[in-house]
């Protein structure tokens, strides 16, 4: 459906007004009203949804990627029942500008693009759920003592990339040789653009990032609104074929900073291997971690239901 310019402006605006109203009011907590619009960042304007309306803390996720969009994790729209839940498209990728200044695409730069969409809905406390890519921007975020953050929430968390390598090279390792010989053939010729190069990375997506079949609604239009330039450039290829300045990104040392409740989710046939994730876990003080048994990296996909359970139970809590 095309999208109303002048309405989604209007949208942020009223929006907007009704923060500041609250907050002028003396409320604590301003009520978020279900609409979308657009924020100005460093760099351009994103975009960002709000669903649901009640008074309870809001959950706000950070996609994946980098050069994903909020369209995947669509499913957790079904927590809106409880508490506002907020989307929304990183610079670069989905409905939100795409500048083609290379230097935008830095950690640093969607550290602030958080803050300054933080700042402008008036989140004066929130909880923060970030998938793969999202996981990494959610600790960085985390690492700048930000007020108000109630709760962490990091599925299929990257957090060292030097061992997400390792873990996808032993997935890769159970390809059937042929798809290995044909990545290998183009990675080592730099014709990682071609088409058997992305037919045969297929192969391990079907296992290891969503596993329905076919791929639903949500993968197809997360792929249509990805943001290539931010992913090539800040991370390579492929999901296991990392060339970009994230692959030598480590945050484990830093991880027992973190003081505040965090859930870790990861799949059973996960790209973040359930071994991967519990290692994280163990880092934390006081985390928890789930594993669902059905799924890929796509985890709030794949087993939808419970993985919404999941996580509105650690939240309630």
């Amino acid at each position: 459906m095309p999208v109303n310019m002048h309405k989604l402006r209007r949208t942020c605006l009223v929006l907007t007004t009704a923060i500041g109203l609250g907050v002028a009011a003396g409320c604590s907590r301003p009520r978020l009203h279900p609409g979308e619009g657009f924020v100005e960042v460093p760099g351009g304007k994103i975009w960002y949804r709000v669903v649901g309306s009640s008074n309870a803390t809001p959950l706000l996720l950070l996609h994946g990627g980098p050069g994903g969009t909020s369209r995947g994790l669509r499913p957790l729209e079904a927590l809106a029942d409880e508490r506002p839940v907020i989307f929304y498209d990183q610079l670069g990728c989905g409905r939100s500008d795409r500048p083609r200044d290379k230097s935008l695409w830095r950690v640093e730069r969607f550290v602030e693009e958080l803050r300054v969409l933080r700042d402008a809905l008036g989140l004066k406390r929130v909880h923060i759920l970030g998938h793969s890519w999202g996981s990494m921007l959610a600790v960085d975020y985390m690492l700048t003592r930000p007020d108000g953050v109630q709760s962490l929430i990091l599925a299929g968390p990257a957090l060292s990339i030097p061992r997400y390598l390792e873990g996808v090279k032993a997935l890769r390792a159970q390809l059937p040789q042929e798809v290995q010989d044909t990545l290998a053939k183009h990675e080592d010729a730099g014709t990682t653009s071609s088409k058997e190069y992305q037919d045969a990375s297929m192969v391990f997506y079907r296992r290891h990032l969503c596993r329905l079949d076919p791929w639903p609604p949500e993968m197809s239009m997360t792929d249509k609104g990805f943001g290539t330039e931010v992913y090539n450039e800040m991370w390579g290829p492929s999901e296991f074929f990392a060339t970009g300045p994230l692959k030598d990104y480590d945050r484990t040392p830093q991880l027992g900073l973190l003081r505040l409740p965090v859930l870790f989710t990861a799949g059973r046939y996960d790209e973040t291997t359930p071994e991967q994730a519990e290692w994280y876990r163990s880092l934390v003080p006081g985390a928890r971690l789930v594993v669902f048994e059905n799924s890929g990296h796509m985890t709030m996909l794949d087993e939808a239901g419970r993985y919404v359970q999941a996580i509105r139970d650690f939240l309630r809590q």
